[in-house]
C-alpha cells in the first residue's frame, strides 16, 4: 500500500512544548519526499486549553475527542483507497483517532512501542495530561468522553495488544490499582528485550495482533522507547531504550506484515533539536520501515 502522511499537530494531551511543531520539521527534514507522498493531509487542532476539566480530570478532553474523529475520518478514507496511514504527532493522544477508525471496521490489534506504559488513572496524574494514560483509555479504563467514543468502547481490547520496550516502571503503569501487568495486556518490557533477541520478541508480540480473530493491527511508535542517547528530543527523558537499527527490526517486522494497517510516529520534540540532525535520522528509520508501494 502507498503511504499517506497524516499530520496531527497535537499537544492537547501533553502541553505546546515543541511536539505539535513535528510534523511541519519532519517535512522540512525530507519524510514526505523519502516516502514519496505529495499528498499529506493535515488534521485540524483546537486551541489548547490549560485548565484541567473537572468532570473527567484531564487536560481538554474535548479536544483530544474532536481530534480522534478527525483522524479516524482520514484513516477511514486512506484505507478504503488501499493506502497506508502513517499519522505523525503530536502527543500520545493522536492515538485514539486510529484506533477509532479500525474499531469502526470491527475488532483489531495494536502493538504499543514506548518506553512508558501509558496506563494510569486521570486522579493519578499530576498535571491530567492523557499522553500518560492513552493506553489506559484505547482499552476503556477511564472517562467515557474518550474511552466510548461513538459508543464503541473499548477501542482495542486488552487482550489485543502488546506494549513492547516500556522502561520506566512504578511510573504510570498503574490505573488505580490495577497493574498494566494485570490487565490482559502481553508486556514485553525493556528487560525482556535485554534478556532476549529482537526476533523472539517481534514474534511475541505479533502472536497477540494476528490471532485469526483479530483482522489487522496498527504499530504506535514513541519516539521516547528509543535510548535516551541517541533521542534526548522528548518532553521525558529517562536512561536506556531502543538503538536505531533495534527500533528498525521491530518495526519493519511489523509493518511488514500483511495484517499491518498504519502507524503513528508521536512525542518528538523539535525544540529539543536545534540543529536538526534527530529529525533527519528519525526521518530515515520511518523510511526505512515502511513498506515502499507495491
Amino acid at each position: 500500500m502507498r503511504p499517506l502522511i497524516v499530520e496531527v499537530p497535537s499537544p492537547l494531551g501533553l502541553r505546546p512544548t515543541g511536539v505539535e511543531r513535528a510534523p511541519e520539521v519532519l517535512r522540512a527534514a525530507g519524510l514526505h519526499a523519502l516516502l514519496g507522498c505529495d499528498d499529506a493531509q493535515r488534521v485540524a487542532v483546537p486551541p489548547y486549553d490549560d485548565r484541567r476539566d473537572q468532570a473527567t480530570g484531564v487536560l481538554n478532553p474535548d479536544g483530544i475527542a474532536e481530534v480522534a474523529r478527525s483522524v479516524a475520518g482520514v484513516v477511514e478514507s486512506a484505507l478504503q483507497a488501499s493506502r497506508l496511514p502513517v499519522v505523525l504527532g503530536g502527543d500520545c493522544s493522536i492515538l485514539l483517532g486510529p484506533l477509532l477508525a479500525l474499531r469502526r471496521r470491527g475488532r483489531c490489534g495494536l502493538v504499543y512501542l514506548d518506553g512508558h506504559a501509558d496506563f494510569q488513572h486521570p486522579d493519578d496524574e499530576p498535571n491530567g495530561e492523557v499522553a500518560s494514560l492513552d493506553l489506559a483509555l484505547a482499552t476503556g479504563r477511564g472517562p467515557r468522553r474518550l474511552t466510548d467514543l461513538d459508543g464503541l468502547a473499548p477501542l482495542v481490547r486488552a487482550d489485543d495488544v502488546a506494549l513492547v520496550g516500556y522502561r520506566v516502571f512504578d511510573d504510570n503503569d498503574r490505573f488505580g490499582r490495577e497493574h498494566v501487568r494485570d490487565s490482559g495486556i502481553t508486556v514485553l518490557d525493556y528487560r525482556d528485550l535485554r534478556a532476549g533477541t529482537i526476533p523472539a520478541i517481534l514474534d511475541r508480540a505479533l502472536a497477540t495482533v494476528t490471532r485469526p480473530q483479530v483482522p489487522g493491527f496498527w504499530v504506535h511508535f514513541d519516539v521516547d522507547v528509543l535510548d535516551d542517547v541517541i533521542m534526548p528530543a522528548v518532553d521525558y527523558r529517562h536512561p536506556g531504550g531502543l538503538s536505531w537499527d533495534e527500533a528498525a527490526q521491530l518495526l519493519q517486522g511489523l509493518l511488514s506484515r500483511p495484517g499491518a494497517l498504519g502507524l503513528d510516529v508521536t512525542i518528538f520534540n523539535p525544540n529539543l533539536d536545534p540543529d536538526g540532525s534527530i529529525a533527519r535520522q528519525l526521518c530515515e528509520l520511518i523510511a526505512r520501515c515502511v513498506p515502499p508501494a507495491g
